[in-house]
Parts: C-alpha cells; sequence; structure tokens
C-alpha cells in the first residue's frame, strides 16, 4: 500500500505498533487515523535506527497520542531516500509543513533550500566569438553586433546566422 503526499510516494500507512527496525535514510510521516482519514499529525527524518523503541521514545510521541486519543490510532508511512543527505530530506519535510502544517511540528520552518546551484553568469562579451559554418564549414564573420545577439555571415557560402552574447 502507498499514499501520494505532495510529489512524494510514501510507504505505508501501516499501525505504528507493527512497525519494526531498521530505518534508514528515510523522511517518515505519523498520521492520526479517524475512520478512513488519514491525517498528517507529524513529519520527521531518520538517518538510521535499528531501535524498536524508537517512536515511542520520541520526544514528541505524547503530542501525538494526544492528536490521536489513543496509540492504536497511529500509523507511519515511510519514504525511503537511501542516495539523500540530511538537506535534501529537510527540504522534503519542510514542503510538507508549509503545505499541511502537521499539529505536532514546531511551528519554526526552516528556509527550503533548492534542489539546484545557480551558476554566476558572466557578462556578455562584445568580442565576437569565432565558429565554423554548419553549411560548409568555411568562417562565420560577425556582420553586426546588436544588444543581445549578434549577426554572422558565412565567408564561404554567404549564409547568416544569430547568436546570443553570452
Amino acid at each position: 500500500m502507498s499514499i501520494q503526499i505532495l510529489q512524494y510516494e510514501f510507504l505505508g500507512p501501516v499501525p505504528l505498533d507493527e512497525w519494526g527496525p531498521p530505518m534508514e535514510k528515510l523522511v517518515y510521516l505519523i498520521f492520526s487515523r479517524d475512520k478512513d482519514n488519514f491525517n498528517i499529525i507529524y513529519v520527521g527524518d531518520c538517518e538510521k535506527t535499528d531501535d524498536k523503541s524508537f517512536f515511542v521514545q520520541h520526544s514528541h510521541f505524547k503530542c501525538w497520542v494526544q492528536q490521536s486519543k489513543s496509540e492504536k490510532s497511529l500509523y507511519l508511512a515511510i519514504l525511503p531516500m537511501f542516495e539523500s543527505n540530511s538537506d535534501y530530506r529537510q527540504n522534503v519535510i519542510n514542503k510538507i509543513m508549509i503545505h499541511y502544517k502537521p499539529p505536532c511540528n514546531s511551528t519554526d520552518v526552516t528556509e527550503v533550500k533548492p534542489n539546484y546551484v545557480v551558476r554566476k553568469t558572466e557578462e556578455p562579451s562584445l568580442e565576437p566569438k569565432k565558429f565554423s559554418c554548419l553549411c560548409c564549414g568555411s568562417e562565420m564573420k560577425s556582420e553586426k553586433i546588436l544588444e543581445k545577439s549578434t549577426l554572422y555571415r558565412c565567408t564561404g557560402c554567404g549564409i547568416s546566422d544569430t547568436k546570443l552574447n553570452y
């Protein structure tokens, strides 16, 4: 069985008391079950554990029981992320916290870091670049430099081409 939360496919939910170790590099959700409804009450991550009492000894366990009214109403779903680092898992947690606002998570949501790196671009060069004509292989000469592009003309066949200045 699986459940989709945002764009993530979690395994479960299963009753929390049926869970057994080990767990490694994953994001987990604690649900409160009310008839056929599962409400997210906590989201967290785990680097690695073999401890059978991992959830029972969790610092938010009392909150989970209060929210669900009973330990029997607590359910677990996991999102294995074997190749992930702690920052990536934290980003997933933050996205879920922002969207679902689980009552047992702290209200402090750390800033979501992008999953990409922004590279600085170089200033556009006004110096025309040299390259060969795709049609005949002759040199393309700069004919006109515009604000964001340059017009080139082939010295062999006369075909023209425009390139962005970057």
